[in-house]
């Protein structure tokens, strides 16, 4: 099961990278790339969630990412890295289906996978700051 869902994962980060560099519209995206990938149905559903809820709730996502990679302005950030803290982000703060550990596990190894050599650090760094949100939420 893990593994399909890195799959799916992995197709929603390159859903992402596109919707990110091009004018293509999310649905038609998730369909051209779930298919490409010969996900199940399951997946691909899971996909069409990840997309629709990053594009959704994207102002707010990268309001977050701003916040906690302060020193690095959103646009300058490399597209692959930007995407990969959005759809980890939408995990963590939006979606609650998975524990943040896994969210942030996932988000790294997709960093380590294709991202420079410093991007599984940053994502990690930036992650573990936005996780203390859901902590302190959670002690309240």
């Amino acid at each position: 099961m893990a593994g399909s869902r890195r799959k799916a994962r992995i197709v929603a980060l390159q859903a992402l990278y596109e919707i990110d560099t091009t004018k293509h519209k999310p649905d038609d995206v998730v369909k051209v790339q779930s298919a490409e990938a010969e996900l199940t149905e399951e997946n691909t559903t899971f996909v069409q969630e990840l997309i629709s809820g990053v594009v959704a709730n994207r102002a707010k996502i990268d309001e977050n990412i701003r916040r906690f990679a302060s020193s690095w302005p959103l646009e300058q950030l490399s597209v692959i890295d930007r995407n990969i803290l959005r759809l980890a982000i939408f995990e963590i703060l939006f979606d609650n289906k998975v524990s943040l550990k896994v969210s942030i596990n996932e988000a790294v190894e997709l960093a380590k996978a294709f991202g420079s050599d410093n991007s599984a650090k940053f994502v990690n760094g930036v992650l573990g700051s936005v996780s203390t949100l859901v902590e302190n939420t959670k002690g309240e």
